[in-house]
């Protein structure tokens, strides 16, 4: 089986994105984002439809893991703008390659997060590829997900934090408190909003646990507590 990328998938991406860019959208983008990588200036909306011929195009399908797994890889580190790397995203989640999102994928996700350094692309791959993989795996993953809570990476760390965003009721929550725990002291805005996210996305479906993690921890920044706090009222 070929370990190299889909020998067309790339040029079809790029040349579909080229011909549906607006520059000036583009412009303003870029400086919304504070991105140094530019934008072609296509809407999430307009970025997935062009995207879903492609990937429903049978000549353009991922014959092996290893295809998909190095396509991927090759639509990022080959991208010069940022929906480049959005197409790499939804090429590991689009539902044909479903099977394939597991453990053995979670090296190259991680090194998707350390290359893209920043909130849009890192939350879509913690809250998709890495969530799914800690379900399936929860014994194994779990492991990984408190190792990664003590990165070096401030963008890790924040995705172990939210990895479990979506979960509803299939979270756990003693791996909730140990991811977020080790990260309570530090300041970083991304880091204190990760915690607050991670906590109210959770109360919507246990509160009470939610109030008496956040009572149990008065060090939380107050972001962290707003946050958390956001849709429960005052503590129970």
């Amino acid at each position: 089986m070929s370990s190299d990328p889909h020998p067309d998938l790339a040029s079809e991406v790029r040349a579909a994105l080229v011909a549906r860019a607006d520059p000036e959208r583009a412009s303003g983008q870029q400086r919304y984002m504070k991105s140094a990588m530019p934008y072609f200036g296509l809407t999430s909306p307009q970025l997935a439809a062009t995207l879903r011929p492609l990937l429903r195009d049978p000549g353009l399908t991922m014959e092996s893991r290893e295809q998909w797994l190095a396509t991927i890889e090759d639509l990022w580190q080959t991208a010069t703008h940022r929906e480049q790397w959005y197409a790499a995203i939804a090429v590991a989640r689009h539902r044909a390659y479903r099977a394939w999102v597991d453990s053995d994928a979670m090296p190259l996700w991680e090194s998707l997060i350390r290359a893209g350094a920043w909130w849009d692309v890192v939350d879509e791959i913690a809250t998709h590829v890495v969530r799914d993989t800690l379900l399936a795996a929860p014994a194994v993953e779990g492991l990984r997900m408190r190792d990664w809570s003590g990165s070096d990476s401030l963008w890790v760390r924040r995705a172990s934090i939210i990895s479990q965003v979506g979960a509803r009721e299939r979270l756990d929550q003693q791996l909730l408190a140990d991811v977020i725990e080790p990260n309570i002291d530090d300041r970083d805005f991304f880091i204190r909003k990760a915690i607050g996210w991670s906590l109210r996305d959770h109360a919507r479906h246990d509160p009470d646990w939610v109030s008496a993690f956040v009572a149990e921890h008065p060090d939380l920044s107050g972001l962290s507590r707003r946050e958390a706090l956001k849709h429960l009222g005052p503590l129970r």
